[in-house]
């Protein structure tokens, strides 16, 4: 496993998304086997772990500190603030984060987070207090660096300029390329900022895993209301899987490793943190870091991408409307 720079720090070329183990797709896997997967992929060069009060809520973080509690000065540990959990919305407001980061150390059983991201982009509090509130925290040594998620080009610009943004998270995938047309992969690259691209598989939809037969629970799987995962989309978007399938035929890889090696294959400073709760799929997603895929291969992909489109938008209404897309 080699290691990426995300601004300054420096974390495994492949990350860990630990939301799917307790929330959002499924109902929560057992704790013992969270704990499992986690470790393994410390066993097996991990060291960058991404997590949010929001997830559970709380239970993530709680099981993301067991977990990691015997290996904390081995990995970085990444999590997020931005939302009300009790009141409902958003809410950066520079008291709010220096109240629940308190919470986040203590779940976390830790002293310091690594990598301390602001969850969504809160419009009622400016983006220059929330980056002032965060150089606080990192003078007392009790957050390592600052990052921004789902944030536009403009508000990344203006957190940078306050507080050094380390990294970015926003979806991004193969069939979900907004962060190329939007200016915020440019932003990143002319600042140093590294990236985090959340649902780098497509939410699993690129594993080839899920088509339009796979039952979702509405109860507790988001993307049950999300339009790419319709029935209807499902299908119609199966021929962007086609796309991986036929390419990994020939390198003997799997759809999912071909989505993520060429996530890295974008940029050096780019790492994609898959999330799964089963230790099959986690060997599947870390065996992406042995593929290096050519200028030609890449080329070539992106020529067949470019004949297709993508039907459905990424997420719900709801969920776009914080969706920070200032200009």
């Amino acid at each position: 496993m080699r290691t990426r720079k995300l601004g300054t720090l420096e974390v495994s070329e492949i990350g860990a998304g630990c939301m799917s183990i307790s929330a959002n797709y499924g109902p929560p896997a057992d704790r013992q086997q969270g704990i499992q997967v986690i470790r393994t992929a410390v066993e097996k060069g991990v060291t960058f772990f991404d997590t949010a009060e929001v997830y559970g809520p709380y239970t993530n973080e709680d099981l993301v500190g067991e977990a990691l509690a015997p290996f904390r000065n081995q990995v970085a540990i990444a999590t997020k603030f931005g939302f009300d959990l009790n009141a409902g919305g958003l809410n950066s407001r520079p008291a709010h984060i220096k109240q629940v980061v308190e919470a986040s150390l203590k779940r976390l059983r830790t002293d310091r987070i690594d990598l301390y991201y602001q969850h969504r982009v809160d419009p009622s509090v400016p983006i220059e207090d929330v980056a002032g509130a965060i150089k606080d925290l990192i003078a007392q040594g009790k957050v390592l660096h600052f990052g921004l998620s789902e944030a536009s080009a403009k508000t990344i610009r203006r957190a940078h300029a306050v507080q050094a943004v380390s990294a970015v998270q926003t979806e991004y995938s193969f069939m979900e390329r907004d962060a190329e047309r939007n200016g915020v992969l440019q932003a990143c690259e002319e600042l140093g900022i590294g990236f985090v691209p959340w649902g780098p598989v497509g939410m699993g939809y690129l594993t080839g895993k899920v088509d339009a037969r796979t039952v979702l629970d509405p109860k507790t799987d988001l993307r049950t209301g999300f339009d790419r995962f319709s029935a209807e989309n499902l299908a119609a978007n199966r021929a962007v899987v086609e796309v991986l399938r036929q390419f990994g035929v020939k390198k003997n890889l799997s759809p999912a490793q071909v989505a993520l090696a060429w996530l890295m294959a974008q940029k050096p400073w780019i790492v994609p943190i898959p999330g799964t709760r089963r230790l099959d799929h986690q060997a599947e997603n870390l065996g992406a870091v042995a593929v290096q895929l050519t200028p030609i291969e890449l080329r070539a992909l992106d020529a067949e991408f470019a004949k297709l489109k993508v039907h459905g938008g990424r997420m719900n209404a709801e969920q776009m409307r914080i969706v920070d897309q200032s200009v």
